[in-house]
């Protein structure tokens, strides 16, 4: 295989002015950003597809296979067995990313966007990450003024590339030192431009060769000062560290507990620890063991911050002292740089590290203090509350009255029916004209409390969201509303509805014979009286006794029976009216399953099924 056009040292400058020299046609992420875009979407103007053909351009002219060989036949000679894309992450990251996708997914309609904004933004830069080159690992250096982090960086690279000196701030934008080709695409999502990628310093010869074999695939990344008096320098700082894959923080004996660097940036990125490097720099002016004190100190305040220290094999952060100035320690950052970036795994820590502080931030919106539900109780009282309103129990009290003045009619003396006849025909209107007689039962039932009805409905919505997060109670409490309107007129209409007379109420089996036991004891006092009257008039022969009797025993037999038959008949009627309540309570609590219930419910199996997908999110359940 034939390279050429392959520059050495600093000589890459030019060939890399336009930005162009290292791309090999890989999509650089930028152009499938999602709806979550920060506001990077559209800023090189990359969607035209000039950048691509321009970098297959310069590819052709950069790499010429020999016969029979193809373009992954180079990849693998410079990474091994890697693949040229951006590849799949981890199965648990993977379960993770589609977990938080489909929580933004099922959230969206519930929560508002800039709760999310941040979410969506993880899953554009996987994604757009995933895309690119994934044997490269993108290491910032960053650090406050003075601290000697572009010392450092040209230490690391063997060939002074960042300029150094007195003047404050000195780096102004940041520099790309890439050890490996194909790492444009990664340079540009980052903002670098061409004339500010360069290439390590190499001691051999051959093309295509770096100064250390160990280091391939690294993409070391010089910042501005993140305490720069710039406000530009800070913010691309902030910019540029939400996209790498690991940083370097250089502080000096002075400045390492600054309250800026410690509250703005290590204790915010305390769970990104696997991928973070603290260094101390200028051990050179620390006399005796002061390095050991100050490198104690500055553990300590890590620990404080929060971040977990990769010590005695535990993962986490990677804390050490060197001079950069004179060489001390760089060799072992160097040494610890290899490991790391021959893991190629940096890209997935930092975005599961990513993945964990979006899931921090969104726990307050989706854990529950309590087990949030509609309980059994909850239900009851619900429905119990519309019983109330629609008046079940008054109208179950009027069918019983019903059942026994039927029993009444039905079992009765005939004298004493003729009498309430006859008294009701006194009056005129038939009996009607007794004030409110006619509609006092209808009023009990008819008209529903629409009080009542707001009542109960706030009171299950309560019961429903007690413990929720806000605004999923928010959400819930607003379903049990819209499915409140036109609760009350519906329960109106039920209420009429139970109040018409649906004819005679069913009669047991033993009122068949009751009327004719009635009927026995009347023709009783009949025949009685018959005799008696043909005594008096001499008819008959004079015997009173027993035509007295047998008219007693059908006078005193009537109210007997009658009496009967209001004793048997209490507790049929009783069993009415609780069957007339019964079914004008289930109708009502019908209604407000149906309205306010089920939209509720629905609105809780929502919750329940987002807060699954959060639990995922986190990483519950997965190992």
């Amino acid at each position: 295989m034939t390279v050429v056009g392959a520059e050495t040292g600093v000589d890459a400058v030019a060939a890399d002015a336009d930005g162009t020299k290292e791309q090999g046609g890989w999509d650089d992420g930028t152009k499938a950003r999602g709806s979550w875009d920060d506001g990077t979407k559209g800023r090189g103007g990359w969607d035209d597809g000039l950048i691509a053909r321009r970098a297959a351009d310069r590819q052709q002219d950069a790499y010429r296979p020999e016969e029979g060989e193809g373009p992954e036949d180079f990849l693998v000679e410079e990474f091994g067995d890697l693949p040229p894309g951006g590849g799949e992450y981890g199965a648990d990251l993977s379960v993770r990313l589609d977990a938080l996708r489909e929580l933004v997914g099922l959230s969206r309609a519930r929560l508002a966007g800039d709760t999310l904004h941040e979410a969506g933004r993880v899953l554009d830069e996987a994604v757009a990450r995933r895309r690119l080159s994934a044997q490269h690992t993108v290491v910032a250096v960053a650090g406050a003024t003075g601290s000697g982090k572009s010392t450092l960086f040209n230490s690391l690279a063997g060939v002074r590339i960042s300029e150094t000196g007195l003047k404050r701030p000195t780096t102004s934008a940041p520099i790309a030192c890439s050890w490996t080709d194909g790492a444009a695409g990664l340079l540009d999502r980052l903002g670098i431009p061409g004339r500010l990628r360069r290439r390590p310093f190499q001691a051999g010869t051959g093309a295509g060769t770096s100064g250390d074999e160990g280091l391939r695939g690294l993409v070391l990344v010089d910042l501005p000062d993140h305490d720069s008096a710039v406000t530009a320098h800070r913010e691309q700082v902030d910019r540029v560290l939400a996209l790498v894959d690991a940083v370097i923080w250089v502080v000096d004996p002075e400045k390492y507990a600054d309250a800026a660097l410690h509250e703005r940036y290590l204790r915010p990125l305390a769970g990104h620890a696997e991928v973070t490097f603290v260094v101390l720099n200028q051990t050179d002016r620390l006399p005796g063991d002061s390095a050991d004190l100050v490198l104690d100190d500055l553990r300590r305040l890590l620990d404080e911050d929060g971040m977990a220290l990769g010590e005695h094999g535990e993962p986490g952060a990677t804390v050490l002292a060197l001079s950069a100035l004179t060489g001390d320690g760089v060799e072992e950052l160097r040494e610890l740089l290899r490991a790391f970036v021959q893991e190629r795994g940096a890209a997935g820590r930092r975005l599961a590290a990513d993945v964990d502080a979006t899931a921090a931030r969104l726990r307050p919106v989706y854990v529950a203090e309590g087990r949030a539900g509609l309980g059994e109780r909850a239900r009851e009282e619900f429905a119990d509350r519309l019983a109330a309103a629609v008046g079940a129990a008054a109208a179950g009290e009027a069918a019983e009255r019903e059942w026994r003045r039927n029993a009444g009619k039905a079992c009765g003396s005939p004298w004493l029916r003729l009498w309430r006849w006859y008294d009701a025909r006194r009056v005129p209107g038939g009996g009607a004209a007794v004030p409110g007689r006619a509609f006092a039962q209808p009023r009990d039932v008819e008209v529903t409390a629409r009080q009542r009805v707001e009542q109960a409905v706030r009171t299950v919505a309560d019961a429903a969201t007690d413990g929720l997060p806000a605004p999923w109670a928010q959400a819930v409490r607003e379903s049990a509303v819209r499915g409140a309107e036109g609760l009350p007129e519906q329960l109106d209409a039920l209420a009429a509805q139970a109040a018409v007379p649906r004819g005679n109420p069913p009669r047991p089996a033993w009122w068949p014979a009751a009327v004719l036991t009635q009927a026995a004891m009347t023709l009783l006092q009949i025949y009685g009286g018959l005799w008696l009257l043909g005594q008096v008039c001499g008819v008959l022969e004079p015997n009173l006794l027993p035509p007295f009797l047998l008219m007693l025993a059908g006078v005193a037999g009537g109210p007997v029976v009658e009496w009967g038959c209001w004793a048997a008949a209490r507790g049929p009627a009783r069993r009415y009216g609780q069957d007339a309540e019964r079914r004008l309570r289930e109708a009502a609590a019908g209604c407000g399953r149906a309205k306010v219930l089920d939209p509720v419910s629905a609105e809780l199996l929502r919750y329940r099924e987002v807060r699954e997908r959060y639990a995922a999110v986190t990483g519950a359940g997965l190992g």
